[in-house]
Parts: structure tokens; C-alpha cells; sequence
């Protein structure tokens, strides 16, 4: 069994966050959570807040036990972009390209039938 959550629309670039998920894929859930805890980068806060929400889905949702959980896979994709214009010099104006982020966060206890995507119908 599987259980997830989704933040949408994190005003941090996608790049910057993908930095901070690198460092705890398929990690167990409380080594993850204390790796962000000091990790000083501000992507660390909004991807702790994500696994702890899917954390929670998990065992309430699927009464799987927290202790057995660990992150199966995070997925970060780049969101709409906000365009915003700085005055320049002689009357020009520079693009500034605001990046905004969506987290999908998967947690499972290893317990259920998960089928892989290339094992359908073959034996």
C-alpha cells in the first residue's frame, strides 16, 4: 500500500528543491525527517512539511505504523512561472522569471501488491 501527498505551487525553483530531495530518496522516514531538520536551506522546510503530511495520510487513512514507513519515491516538477519586469537603463525593462514547484511525496511500509509498470501481463 501507498500513500502520498502533493504540495503545489512552492514559490522556491525546482532546482533548488531537487537539491534537498537528493539527499534523502528512499530513505526511512525518521532518518529523512532528521536529515532536513538540519539541513540550512529553506527547500529543507517545505519538503519536511510534505513527508510529514504523507506520513500522516498513511496512518490514518491505511493504519500502516509510522516506524514501518519509508519514502518510495519523491517526485518534483516545475509549476507555472510567474513574469514579473524590471525598469532598466534608456527606458528597457528585463524579463525576472519567478519558478514556482510541485512536490509529490510517496510513502509505503513494503507490505502491499505493488505492480511495476513493466510487469503487466507478462510472465
Amino acid at each position: 500500500m501507498e500513500a502520498k501527498a502533493v504540495e503545489k505551487y512552492i514559490r522556491i525553483s525546482p532546482r533548488k528543491v531537487k537539491y534537498v530531495v537528493d539527499m534523502i530518496k528512499t530513505k526511512p522516514i525518521e532518518d529523512a525527517i532528521d536529515i532536513l531538520s538540519f539541513t540550512p536551506k529553506g527547500a529543507a522546510v517545505v519538503v519536511k512539511k510534505a513527508i510529514q503530511s504523507a506520513v500522516a495520510n498513511a496512518t490514518e487513512n491505511y493504519k500502516m505504523k509510522e516506524e514501518d514507513l519509508y519514502i518510495t519515491k519523491i517526485l518534483v516538477n516545475e509549476g507555472p512561472t510567474l513574469k514579473r519586469f524590471k525598469p532598466r537603463a534608456r527606458g528597457r525593462a528585463t524579463r525576472i522569471r519567478k519558478r514556482t514547484t510541485h512536490l509529490s511525496v510517496y510513502v509505503s511500509d513494503g507490505k502491499g501488491k505493488e505492480v511495476k509498470d513493466g510487469a503487466k501481463g507478462k510472465s
